[in-house]
């Protein structure tokens, strides 16, 4: 017990030495007279951490320590190694020369490192604590305020930031939103700019997501308590094989994401606009499939060197749809399609009578082909005669109009200036807006599902029925009772927010342009009419507020905070209440 102690102290220091390494190199710029040491420094950690790792792997006896050690042992081995040929090679070349060129790789190491060292401090933290809700909000909450931070440092801006501003940063990045009160192409550099895109993926998957992730990766198992909290986040209805569940959302993510830079950077390659394609490529791809809207370009896709870009268009098209239809949808259809190319190749299978499209599959995708199909026939109608003369083709006005019937459900991307849409169009926008994406998304609003319940309930009870029934199945009354106040609270919420942006906001301020403001951030859409950058003091923590709850669901905020009422086995009498 003496030595695990001993060892825990060492694993700390450690974790100290290198978060503080991590944050100097990268946040602060220093004398080139000090350069030669810092280099020094970090081979000297890299090698320290090596053996540190070799040491623990054959101290500790459980198969899951072992595990860790083993693996962190081959990752840091193998840089040293990648390092030392590049010395080797290099040997002819001026000492600090072999330094910079080494640099990047075990920087690389020892951020992984940190990661993981990240990932077990979230998994010890809800082992010990246990309310999904509550973990669930918090880990969003730590998230924000450590992007804050790192957002503040000095190598993060061009001319520096003040808390408030990267407190708004942060929070839009790490709820996927895109409203932006500074310019993301101007006033953030490269490492500000990764730090966001790196917030961005965090917060689309969420770090409960990628603590299971790394917890399947390096033991292969997890605990109980652990199983409940990615359950809920990723939307699964019991416990089997929820720790590979989040396993495959991550895979899935990160291919997609790859597969999109590639198909954008193919797009781009030739446009000399673009300095660095390949950042480009990687940070519009992770973007759009987070539905996060954030561009390095100042003027977003409007640029005239992007405008018409229709092939990135679509390809964008395609990773905010898919990003915004859920991973439970995504994976439900894959086994649909497995099953039935199995069928066909081989006849002597059984065919199941049991649909493999799950009712919820079926709402969403019926919801959101007909929210796409209604949106884009609306829009050609509403901007015949406006936005969509600028495009000469019939290809550029079809592929204009899918963008913009694509965009408000969360992802908010502009390939013009909303401000220039006519009035109807804006508040069908807004619609859009808060209808937004699909459950165990990575986009916001009230969710697809939800809109389709309450409307099907609707109309249940004008028939003079006490159920919704649709494909031969029979929704609970649950999820109905949820849609209605997840829908109830999310009014709520915005109309607290508008009144809050009119009693801080100048006299005379555009009453649209703050509705359309607060349906943006509670929807996580991050699409403005350019109030956002001109936002006071007050009203940008109104906004913050209001995208945090958007994206967390204040619904799940109650029921953490909130005492769970036991069951009841009793009942009071019934009485009617009279309702219009």
């Amino acid at each position: 017990m003496e030595k695990d102690s001993i060892f825990k102290i060492i694993y700390r220091f450690f974790d100290l030495i290198v978060l503080t390494y991590i944050v100097f190199d990268f946040g602060y710029s220093i004398h080139e007279e000090y350069h030669t040491p810092k280099f020094i420094g970090l081979v000297l950690i890299t090698i320290a951490l090596f053996a540190f790792n070799i040491f623990k792997y054959f101290y500790y006896k459980s198969k899951g320590r072992k595990k860790v050690a083993f693996v962190n042992s081959i990752i840091i081995g193998a840089l040293l190694l990648i390092s030392l040929v590049i010395s080797i090679i290099n040997i002819d070349s001026h000492y600090l020369d072999v330094l910079r060129k080494i640099r990047p790789i075990l920087e690389a190491g020892l951020i992984f490192y940190f990661i993981i060292r990240l990932m077990i401090l979230v998994r010890y933290v809800y082992e010990v604590y246990y309310n999904p809700a509550i973990v669930f909000v918090g880990s969003f909450f730590a998230i924000i305020i450590l992007g804050s931070f790192l957002l503040m440092l000095p190598n993060a801006t061009t001319n520096g930031i003040s808390f408030t501003d990267a407190l708004f940063t942060s929070t839009s990045a790490v709820c996927v939103t895109g409203l932006i009160v500074l310019d993301t192409a101007v006033d953030f550099t490269t490492v500000g700019q990764t730090i966001i895109i790196s917030l961005i993926q965090i917060g689309g998957l969420g770090i409960l997501t990628f603590t299971s992730f790394f917890a399947f990766f390096f033991r292969g198992s997890s605990s109980f308590k652990e199983g409940l909290n990615v359950r809920d986040f990723i939307a699964q209805d019991t416990l089997k094989d929820v720790l590979k569940t989040a396993l495959n959302v991550v895979v899935f993510t990160l291919s997609v994401e790859i597969i999109g830079a590639i198909f954008i950077y193919t797009s781009i390659y030739e446009n000399p606009e673009i300095e660095d394609k390949l950042f480009f490529s990687v940070f519009h791809s992770i973007s759009a499939f987070c539905n996060a809207g954030f561009s390095t370009m100042s003027n977003g896709l409007s640029e005239f060197h992007l405008q018409f870009n229709y092939y990135m268009q679509w390809v964008l098209i395609i990773m905010i749809v898919f990003g915004g239809l859920g991973y439970n949808i995504v994976f439900n259809f894959y086994q649909l399609i497995k099953t039935n190319v199995l069928e066909f190749f081989d006849r002597s299978r059984i065919h199941k009578q049991v649909s493999i499209m799950t009712l919820n599959s079926k709402i969403v995708i019926y919801t959101t082909g007909l929210l796409l199909v209604g949106g884009f026939c609306f829009l050609s109608f509403s901007e015949m005669n406006n936005s969509l003369l600028l495009h000469d083709t019939v290809f550029g006005k079809i592929t204009t109009t899918a963008f913009n019937t694509v965009t408000p459900r969360t992802a908010g991307f502009n390939t013009m200036d909303f401000s220039t849409f006519t009035v109807p169009t804006l508040l069908f926008i807004i619609f859009l807006m808060w209808i937004g994406a699909s459950p165990a998304s990575t986009g916001g609003g009230i969710k697809t599902s939800t809109f389709a319940l309450a409307t099907l309930n609707i109309f249940s009870i004008a028939r003079g029925k006490s159920r919704i029934q649709l494909f031969g199945r029979r929704i609970s009354s649950e999820s109905t009772s949820r849609a209605f106040a997840i829908l109830c609270i999310s009014l709520i919420v915005i109309g607290f927010a508008i009144i809050g942006l009119l009693i801080f906001e100048p006299k005379g301020t555009d009453l649209l342009t703050v509705v359309f403001e607060c349906f943006s951030a509670y929807s996580t859409v991050g699409l403005s009419l350019g109030l956002t950058p001109n936002l006071t003091e007050p009203s940008k923590y109104i906004i913050i507020g209001t995208m945090f709850i958007g994206r967390i669901g204040m619904l799940n905020l109650m029921i953490g905070m909130l005492r769970q009422i036991n069951h009841q086995f009793y009942e009071y009498p019934k009485e009617n209440i009279l309702i219009n």
